[in-house]
């Protein structure tokens, strides 16, 4: 959807109070921040409630939005309290929530219907199929992927039901948001539930940092941004300081005023804020395969520091007052702040035994208005004060904190919490499934493990296989990314895959469910669907899956709770890149036959994906196949098998250890999936 507005909307970060304010002065329409909880930037400072409440008046006074994010994946287990906590923040004002799981997008729908929602760049919205399917079940405006070019944004935003949001300036990620389980299944820590411990930033293949890029700025483009019609243009930086935050919001805020791109020197103050060896455009210019990668060298360190203010100041804002002070009737105080008016009373005055009030100290008493963001001037106060009067100075400040405090409090009427969120899905039968990275490779497997492969339900290849590959197996792979200027050859090898007989595509966005439907295949859902509680499990069977494969951070409790399939075997992909690094590291002939190998010596196999994006594998593979006796003790009866790299006396060799429930054989260390 094209905005109505002249311009876009400027989206600033706040990862603090301090920072809020330092966007408030910089000139942000909006604001977004994360509270304690259910954000991706589980470590920035955040706030608590009562932080965004003080939060949301400083905003709303100065006429600045203010979102929150709930973008991280959920557990059953928390549900409920991501329900409870949405309602707390439409309650106190909060303008929008930036909603990254399913499942929560579709329970706070249902439990909080007037409040707005986004869906967050964590979605993993790459294509106006994938956009219009957030729109109907509740977002208003999608963020999607940072790799997206300016023509497929504007196909999005020409074409879409919802708003859209385009990053502007700041960190990229170097996976797709959304697919990257590096941090996860390597180190612990969920990317994806907001504690990534950025492992794209560490040295690979003897010191070097081919996953750490630079950050994007797209301060030359200003004017393309605006004539794209995108409603929103968001900074990254919610870790960022107050100084960083003011410096990269003021900047754009004077190029969006005056339409615009960046001057040499407003570039280079860009580069002293912060900086990673310059900047980047690769995505938004069509040309990821230009020089993006960089770190974060001593003189950018230096640069920043020396950039360092004394801080933001708060900015109080005037209002206007009306006070009646009569003999027997109730203090009343009016206070004014561009439309927002309040109205309160107060005691009652009585004749003065000795000291009557004075119209000076009525005036210099209200004017005070203490710890509040509002500021009143006794020149702006129409007092009505009857002769002879008295007022205990107590009722005189508890008239004017009172009025502070309405005039200050956004809050809304919220009706009875609708919600009684159910632990058990829809079952479906189960599904024992194989999945091959490798035409090359399925076609090796069939000869030697044809026995094993026959015991599965449903085998897919890569929807770009030879003929001889697709006539053999039941089901395609659509390629995780799909955008759409690729969508059309897609749907056509799709049409194709049908009449070799395939049944099956595994999906793992919500925007190809319907590509796959219409070429008249069953959808079935791929891990990178992220499910990981019942409610993200019911609403994809709702969108037309059969089935689905969960998310791999799952414990085998929480798989057994939700009932999909379940990766019991195989190396998983931890990223999805657009660019090839592959092509940019180890040359063409390389070409999946390339890997990275870290400071431990561990290596992470990379294979090319549709049509020059990569996928970086687990250096492990996952294995369950001697733990027979955990998956019956948690019903895992659903169960996915991922081939990759192997060769096809170790695909045969790992079928056959897996079915006498033997150790494995093809590989000295494994990841099991946990229990609790």
């Amino acid at each position: 959807m094209r905005r109505k507005s002249k311009l876009p909307e400027l989206l600033a970060p706040a990862g603090s109070f301090e920072s809020l304010v330092a966007a408030v002065a910089a000139g942000a329409d909006a604001i977004y921040v994360g509270g304690k909880r259910f954000g991706a930037r589980a470590y920035a400072k955040n706030f608590d409630t009562g932080e965004l409440s003080r939060a949301l008046s400083y905003c709303h006074l100065h006429g600045v939005k203010l979102y929150v994010t709930v973008n991280t994946l959920v557990e059953d287990r928390e549900m409920r309290e991501v329900i409870e906590y949405a309602a707390e923040l439409y309650r106190i004002g909060v303008d929008a929530l930036i909603v990254a799981d399913i499942g929560a997008l579709s329970e706070i729908k249902r439990a909080v219907p007037d409040l707005e929602l986004h869906a967050s760049t964590q979605m993993s919205v790459h294509s106006l199929s994938g956009a219009e399917e957030a729109y109907k079940l509740g977002c208003v405006r999608v963020v999607p992927a940072r790799e997206l070019s300016l023509q497929n944004i504007k196909t999005i935003v020409e074409n879409s039901s919802a708003d859209v949001e385009v990053f502007l300036h700041g960190a990229l990620c170097v996976s797709y948001s959304g697919q990257c389980l590096f941090s996860s299944l390597v180190g612990g820590r969920s990317g994806n539930r907001g504690e990534c411990a950025q492992p794209c930033r560490l040295p690979y293949n003897g010191g070097k940092y081919p996953l750490s890029l630079r950050d994007l700025s797209l301060a030359s483009h200003i004017p393309e941004l605006i004539e794209s019609g995108v409603a929103s243009l968001k900074i990254e930086g919610r870790m960022k300081s107050p100084d960083y935050v003011y410096t990269v919001t003021k900047i754009y805020r004077t190029l969006l005023d005056e339409c615009r791109m960046a001057t040499p020197d407003e570039h280079r103050e860009l580069l002293r804020a912060f900086s990673r060896s310059g900047f980047t455009d690769g995505y938004f210019v069509g040309k990821p395969e230009s020089n993006m990668t960089g770190v974060r060298t001593d003189k950018d360190k230096q640069d920043s520091r020396e950039a360092q203010s004394e801080g933001y100041p708060i900015s109080r804002v005037s209002v206007k007052a009306e006070v009646k002070m009569l003999l027997g009737e109730p203090s009343v105080m009016t206070l004014r702040c561009g439309d927002r008016c309040v109205t309160v009373t107060g005691d009652v005055p009585t004749v003065a035994q000795n000291a009557p009030l004075t119209d000076e100290g009525v005036r210099s008493r209200l004017s005070k208005m203490g710890n509040t963001f509002l500021a009143l001037s006794p020149d702006d106060i129409s007092l009505t004060l009857a002769d002879n009067i008295n007022l205990s100075p107590g009722a005189i400040n508890a008239l004017r904190r009172t009025a502070a405090e309405k005039l200050e409090d956004f809050s809304r009427e919220l009706a009875p919490l609708d919600y009684s969120y159910s632990m058990t899905p829809e079952r479906t039968a189960p599904l024992k499934s194989a999945q091959f990275f490798s035409g090359r490779e399925y076609m090796t497997a069939r000869k030697r493990a044809e026995k094993a492969l026959s015991r599965f339900d449903a085998v897919f290849v890569p929807l770009f296989s030879e003929e001889s590959v697709l006539s053999s197996a039941s089901g395609v792979a659509i390629p995780p990314v799909v955008t759409d200027s690729e969508e059309a050859e897609v749907l056509e090898k799709l049409n194709e895959a049908r009449i070799f007989g395939i049944k099956y595509a595994l999906v793992g966005n919500i925007g190809h469910i319907s590509l796959a439907k219409s070429a008249g295949l069953t959808p079935i859902g791929d891990f990178r669907l992220n499910i990981t509680n019942c409610a993200s499990f019911n609403a994809y069977l709702s969108l037309g899956l059969e089935t689905a494969i969960l998310s791999p951070e799952l414990t085998l409790p929480q798989a057994r709770d939700i009932g999909g399939s379940v990766i019991v075997y195989g190396r998983i992909p931890l990223m999805l890149t657009e660019r090839c690094f592959m092509r940019e590291n180890f040359g063409c002939k390389s070409c999946s036959a390339a890997s990275l190998t870290d400071r431990k010596g561990e290596k992470f196999p990379m294979m090319r994906e549709y049509p020059h994006r990569n996928i970086i594998f687990n250096s492990t593979p996952t294995y369950m196949g001697d733990r027979g006796r955990e998956l019956g003790e948690f019903s895992i009866s659903s169960r996915h098998f991922i081939f990759s790299v192997e060769s096809g006396d170790e695909i045969a060799s790992a079928l056959s250890d897996f079915e006498r429930g033997a150790p494995l054989s093809c590989a000295k260390n494994v990841r099991r999936i946990g229990r609790r």
